[in-house]
């Protein structure tokens, strides 16, 4: 038997304002959430923060600088909270990673252990960042994997649809929304 959990993953609010295309997003994810919940699937949040004084941005990684430089992802900033529209409910998981996987940094592997979680369905912003090396480390950790297609997001389309329609597939289910809550769904 598969027990599985959605990962919804840096959909933080300034990560939001920078990604968000108007597309309808947010509501699609609520939707995988709600589905999740429907199906008795756990929700796991995963958020990134950065320390005060930011002790882990070494000044060789370049993502990180630039998001220091940026403002982004320090703790407890009002910008680093999950989005509203999307948010967890009380005693639901929120794992703080510190890169870019959902694996970094954090204690995901031990919250989905102790739940004898072994397939993840990730979501999340943004394909190219958080959902892309959270399935690299998922495959190197034999979990299973379900993408969804729609509840991903990138600030490149291109890069997104690429990822989406020929890189996941070689290793993941990539469905969308719908067709996951139509699989998932308690009969």
């Amino acid at each position: 038997m598969t027990n599985s959990a959605l990962l919804v993953m840096d959909v933080q609010r300034d990560v939001v304002a920078i990604a968000d295309d108007g597309s309808g997003y947010l509501p699609r994810l609520r939707r995988a959430i709600d589905g999740a919940r429907a199906a008795r699937i756990p929700v796991i949040y995963v958020v990134l923060g950065l320390r005060p004084g930011d002790p882990e941005v070494s000044p060789r990684n370049k993502v990180m600088t630039n998001a220091v430089r940026a403002g982004l992802f320090a703790e407890g900033a009002p910008g680093t909270e999950i989005h509203p529209d999307v948010a967890p409910r009380p005693g639901d998981v929120v794992v703080t990673k510190r890169r870019g996987s959902a694996f970094s940094g954090s204690d995901l592997d031990l919250v989905l252990r102790a739940r004898d979680i072994d397939r993840l369905v990730l979501a999340g912003i943004a394909t190219s960042a958080v959902v892309l090396s959270t399935l690299w480390r998922a495959i190197d950790l034999d979990f299973g994997l379900t993408v969804l297609a729609d509840a991903c997001l990138d600030t490149d389309p291109e890069v997104h649809r690429m990822l989406i329609d020929k890189l996941f597939p070689q290793w993941a289910d990539v469905l969308t929304v719908d067709d996951w809550i139509k699989a998932v769904a308690p009969q």
